[in-house]
């Protein structure tokens, strides 16, 4: 139980450095260690299949999707535009909305029972690889066809078109 108040302590350290870090890759690379925690939140509930998309998906591709937009941006002081009286007040209004969520959260946190499952294999590998390729194998083995087909016809549209000598 204290491994798990310590994780959830680091999720939300690293969650308020993604809010407060001033320079955008290291915002993003807080944003990765943010996940990293949810992944071993994950694990600690004994759900490996949630854990191990968390860690490839999320971990993997979008944050390295994120930092080639920041680094594509360029994102410099000098051409950042001012913001309005409008959009600071939204932001004062979102960051009181937060702050009361979070009180509420701390005062419920004393009175909720721990949740029990039933199942103590419920969100295990084993049981969805049974399923998945068990009762699903042709939708599972469609949608793979229509991912590859997509795949193909994104690298065709990203090729350019050689002119043809006459």
């Amino acid at each position: 139980m204290n491994l798990f108040y310590f994780i959830a302590f680091l999720s939300i350290l690293f969650a308020l450095l993604v809010i407060f870090s001033k320079n955008p890759v290291h915002s993003v690379l807080y944003l990765i260690l943010t996940f990293f925690t949810f992944t071993i939140h994950y694990v600690l509930l004994n759900a490996q299949f949630l854990a191990i998309v968390n860690f490839i998906v999320y971990m993997g591709a979008i944050m390295v999707l994120f930092l080639f937009v920041i680094m594509l941006l360029n994102l410099n002081k000098d051409t950042e535009p001012v913001k309005s009286s409008l959009v600071k007040f939204a932001g004062i209004i979102g960051g009181a909305c937060l702050l009361v969520v979070i009180v509420a959260a701390v005062k419920a946190l004393g009175k909720s029972d721990p949740v029990i499952l039933k199942q103590a294999d419920l969100g295990l590998v084993k049981n969805l690889g049974k399923i998945l390729f068990g009762q699903f194998l042709l939708p599972f083995e469609v949608s793979s066809l229509l991912l590859f087909s997509a795949m193909v016809g994104a690298v065709l549209l990203a090729t350019k078109d050689k002119p043809v000598k006459a």
